[in-house]
């Protein structure tokens, strides 16, 4: 699970964070870059054909390897394609066909998360499921400081001469990631295919569709009834200052004259150990204070961050300023994704909690993700100090919203219900 969770995390950054640094150094206006965001949107479609991997097997792959397996190494497949693609091309010359390459590498990539989740859950009993989750979380954060600071080192070291953009040190760069999803398909190959218990099968397509997607929200509404609407506000614009402002965070960190090492060394990795340190100290927080007043708290400080981005947009190039605020960003973005995450466990009902976590999960991108892809028109028009300071305010109707969950008692959530929530 430790290498299947490597490879899962793998593609995200490819495509969603590091491409713009390699993008922006290649001269494309900042515009299409925040265009390019867009590219996410299949992550929060998924849901649409998880049913698909579910149920239907591959012909020919699923006799070799069984079902689970076999949509592994088609979805792991798809990623290397796509990565190998994008490795052969050069944006400065051709931007299309690195579009289609990132769309393929992003499809492949939701792929296997479906497949993923089906094979560790089938894959061992209850008890220890906690250990195979936690095992694969590593496995992602490696995967994410692979794919931030090991494709900025390697391009680093890669560059032939003084110049400020070098299409062959990216390639080289994508080369190797598309290499290292082998770590994936090595496991997958010499991993034993789960034991899976059929689900009685729906009597027709009118009756699948019923169990698979309307059930899950009807019980939903049918436990909130009008008050689902504000619940379902809050989900879809939670995180929308992060999201919003981290499409820009590559491009900004280039036109800052920030070296490749410089931003590896201090956002990818200092950065993603500050992340964990704040999912611990969320997570902490919540069991002590519940998790609505965490929620409030972690809304509170994922806006303020900004504004320090704001204030390191008239330092210019300074190391030690971007230190600090990268610290104090992902702090505050673990502290929020702890709390929000026990925000969405405590919603969904146990007999639907796999779909209708996956529905919450791929709605909370949705807004976000569409809103981000305008970022780069914005910070043309007005300046990055303008755009920082704008998502921080648009992150303030989240602040009003908690409030009247808290407020109306939507959700009684404490300690106990935590403890429970994290054992189920």
């Amino acid at each position: 699970m430790l290498f299947l969770g490597f490879s899962a995390g793998l593609p995200l950054l490819l495509i969603l964070g590091t491409l713009s640094f390699w993008l922006r150094e290649a001269g494309i206006d900042r515009s299409t870059i925040g265009y390019l965001t867009w590219v996410g949107l299949i992550y929060a479609f998924k849901w649409m054909w998880a049913p698909l991997v579910d149920r239907l097997p591959i012909p020919f792959l699923s006799k070799l390897f069984g079902r689970r397996r076999s949509w592994l190494l088609f979805a792991q497949a798809l990623i290397i394609f796509g990565l190998l693609g994008m490795a052969s091309l050069d944006p400065k010359v051709s931007l299309t066909p690195i579009v289609w390459c990132a769309l393929l590498v992003a499809f492949g990539s939701a792929t296997q998360d479906i497949a993923l989740d089906a094979f560790r859950i089938e894959s061992a009993d209850s008890d220890h499921q906690a250990a195979l989750a936690a095992t694969y979380q590593t496995g992602y954060r490696l995967a994410l400081i692979w794919a931030g600071a090991g494709v900025l080192w390697l391009a680093a070291r890669a560059e032939v001469g003084a110049s400020t953009y070098d299409a062959g040190a990216w390639q080289f760069a994508y080369l190797c990631m598309a290499a290292s999803i082998s770590v994936g398909v090595l496991t997958t190959l010499f991993s034993t295919e789960p034991v899976r218990l059929e689900l009685a099968k729906a009597r027709n397509a009118k009756a699948w569709l019923q169990q698979t997607l309307i059930e899950p929200f009807a019980e939903f509404i049918n436990r909130y009834h009008w008050h689902a609407i504000v619940i379902l506000g809050l989900i879809a614009i939670y995180r929308i200052s992060d999201v919003v402002m981290g499409i820009m965070a590559n491009p900004f960190y280039v036109d800052m004259g920030y070296t490749k090492d410089e931003v590896a060394a201090v956002s990818k990795v200092f950065g993603v150990i500050m992340t964990l340190v704040g999912a611990f100290v969320g997570g902490v927080l919540t069991l002590r204070f519940g998790v609505m007043r965490i929620l409030f708290v972690g809304a509170v400080l994922s806006a303020a961050s900004n504004l320090l981005f704001a204030w390191l947009a008239n330092q210019g190039h300074d190391l030690h300023g971007l230190i600090w605020v990268i610290s104090a960003d992902n702090l505050s973005s673990g502290i929020a994704s702890a709390a929000f995450i026990a925000f969405l466990s405590s919603l969904t009902n146990v007999k639907y909690s796999a779909t209708q976590y996956a529905l919450f999960s791929s709605m909370m991108l949705l807004l976000p993700k569409w809103l981000a892809g305008f970022s780069g028109v914005f910070v043309d028009s007005f300046g990055y100090q303008a755009f920082f300071f704008g998502t921080a305010i648009i992150g303030v109707p989240v602040l009003a919203l908690i409030w009247l969950v808290i407020h109306l008692k939507l959700v009684e959530f404490n300690s106990h219900n935590a403890a429970v929530s994290h054992q189920q």
